[in-house]
């Protein structure tokens, strides 16, 4: 009796391994952002998930280099609920079946480019921008590689550019998926693309740097690279350090729980 009981254990052991869940994980208790009231949240560090968590009553935070590490704590049971943006959370999601996203979304934002105070790049950087939602580049950028169309309009720079002003060093976090991440060797992704579309239309030869979330503001400001785009919002804290540009799209934090 004794050994059946050890390989019934056993095979629990087993298929958690397989999920990626620990034997013993609590029940979800999180159906709503009213819910996130003195429980555990993990989010990637220097987010604006991380400032908005940060808010909820009672609420211990457990920060995360990376997303994806945060999403592995929630399915270990290490914490109860995940703030993140819509798109990774999506693609972990899907990647993930014991997990999903609740209907309530936890903040709406809208993303821009970190510059370096006073850079005479804000005001380039914002004709660029303007030209390229007028002539529809922007918005086909972001249905390349989120909703019913993706792939069907990957970004290619004209033919022939201009890049006699020089090199653009762009610093990112390539882990946040569909706004950057590495792919065969290469940061890919909605914010390299449109960055891409910036510099074709100002003369410069993109190089992307990858880094921590966190080191993005101190980069730029530091003069390390020239922006930071890593679908990131415009908050008070960073304006004390950078400027930043118009915004180019809006997105939805999120929580992620699990399903049982």
């Amino acid at each position: 009796m004794k050994k059946i009981i050890s390989l019934i254990a056993a095979a629990a052991v087993f298929v958690a391994t397989l999920t990626g869940c620990s034997a013993g994980v609590k029940p979800n208790e999180v159906h709503s952002k009213a819910d996130l009231v003195g429980k555990t949240i993990g989010v990637q560090q220097g987010t604006t998930g991380d400032t908005e968590a940060s808010k909820v009553e009672g609420a211990t935070i457990d920060r995360y280099k990376k997303g994806a590490d945060a999403i592995q704590a929630l399915k270990q049971g290490k914490v109860d609920a995940v703030v993140i943006d819509v798109e990774p959370a999506k693609v972990f999601v899907e990647k993930n079946e014991d997990l999903m996203i609740l209907d309530e979304t936890f903040i709406t934002e809208e993303y821009a480019i970190a510059i370096k105070k006073g850079s005479e790049l804000t005001e380039k950087i914002n004709g660029a921008l303007k030209e390229l939602e007028e002539d529809g580049t922007l918005s086909k950028i972001v249905r390349n590689w989120i909703g019913d169309e993706i792939g069907q309009y990957p970004y290619k720079s004209p033919e022939n550019v201009d890049r006699s002003n020089g090199t653009l060093v762009m610093a990112t976090n390539a882990a946040f998926p569909p706004y950057e991440a590495v792919e065969g060797g290469k940061v890919v992704g909605i914010d390299p693309d449109i960055m891409q579309a910036v510099c074709d239309k100002l003369g410069y030869e993109l190089k992307i740097e990858d880094m921590d979330f966190d080191a993005i503001i101190s980069a730029v400001n530091s003069g390390k690279a020239d922006v930071g785009v890593a679908g990131m919002s415009v908050t008070e804290d960073r304006l004390k350090n950078v400027d930043f540009s118009n915004s180019y799209t809006k997105a939805n934090q999120v929580i992620v729980v699990r399903k049982k």
